[in-house]
């Protein structure tokens, strides 16, 4: 297969490209530079802070590999620890013993995504071991199903389906049954309680999608990441399926917020049972009240054609 490639300034991080010139058919790779920052700002001085950050990619995750990242914090006095959870994630700690009146975080990131020469994506490998998961075959938290979910999850096993075509259906259900509503919904909202009111953004879709797989025998994890033109973060879901022979199983996403399979303008951030595993920023500290501000970006630094 013959390919153009896109001349680059950098090796990393190059000029950056208009996507409106894209002609994302023919696109068999892309590079991307993602761009994130995050500012708390403190009432009044404040002790013990501990941060977690959930940014960085994992080095590979499927087709997708991350080329460069850089995290940098303010104030300077800050120590920082770097640990992978029992999913891969990769996991930033930060502690602050005090901070005057803001904490800054943030990060510049690289990565990588192409498709083979059937213009397919690989799938992320997962050990088999995830597909008898009690986290991602039971529902549960954020995923605790209602009757609501109970009599949608009763009428979508009347057909039958399973594996793949089970994960596709429940996408498109999912799809059908919110609209697209910011400011209704938080953090602390169950996937029951999306479903009731009828609307949500990205995370309840997931959590609705993840509770009907579970319900369903599918396992099925959230995943944290980026979608090319989107301001915010955005939330998907990868339903695990096993492989034909005795290899390793394999991770397919799904996006219900769009009602389609993931494609190469998403980069994946992190995986969990649901949101509280992947959330970019958490911690705990000792004082007054604090503000959050956060600005992301997520641009096209590279790309070849076929």
């Amino acid at each position: 297969m013959r390919r153009r490639q896109q001349k680059m300034a950098q090796d990393l991080i190059p000029g950056l490209v208009d996507q409106s010139d894209l002609d994302w058919d023919r696109l068999v790779r892309a590079r991307y530079l993602v761009r994130q920052a995050f500012r708390y700002e403190y009432e009044s001085p404040i002790r013990r802070l501990r941060h977690r950050l959930i940014v960085v990619p994992p080095d590979q995750h499927g087709d997708q590999r991350t080329l460069m990242s850089h995290l940098r914090f303010m104030p300077e006095a800050g120590r920082l620890t770097r640990r992978s959870d029992r999913y891969g994630n990769s996991v930033v700690e930060i502690r602050f013993p005090e901070v005057d009146s803001a904490v800054d975080f943030e990060a510049r990131i690289v990565v990588e995504r192409s498709v083979d020469d059937e213009r397919r994506l690989q799938s992320a490998e997962v050990a088999p071991r995830w597909l008898k998961d009690r986290g991602l075959l039971t529902p549960a938290g954020l995923t605790e199903p209602g009757p609501r979910l109970r009599r949608m999850a009763g009428e979508l096993a009347r057909e039958g389906l399973a594996g793949l075509e089970l994960a596709d259906r429940i996408n498109r259900c999912v799809r059908e049954a919110l609209d697209y509503r910011p400011g209704v919904t938080g953090i602390h909202t169950s996937a029951e309680e999306a479903l009731v009111r009828g609307s949500g953004v990205c995370q309840d879709y997931t959590h609705v999608m993840l509770a009907l797989c579970r319900l369903l025998r599918l396992p099925a994890r959230y995943v944290s990441g980026h979608l090319l033109g989107e301001g915010g973060t955005h939330a998907w879901v990868e339903a695990l399926v096993p492989s034909l022979g005795a290899g390793p199983a394999a991770a397919y996403g799904f996006d219900p917020t769009h009602g389609r399979p993931t494609g190469i303008r998403y980069v994946t951030v992190a995986v969990g049972k649901d949101y509280g595993d992947v959330a970019p920023t958490s911690g705990s500290y000792v004082g007054g009240s604090g503000h959050l501000t956060s600005a992301k970006r997520v641009d096209v630094v590279g790309f070849d054609y076929a």
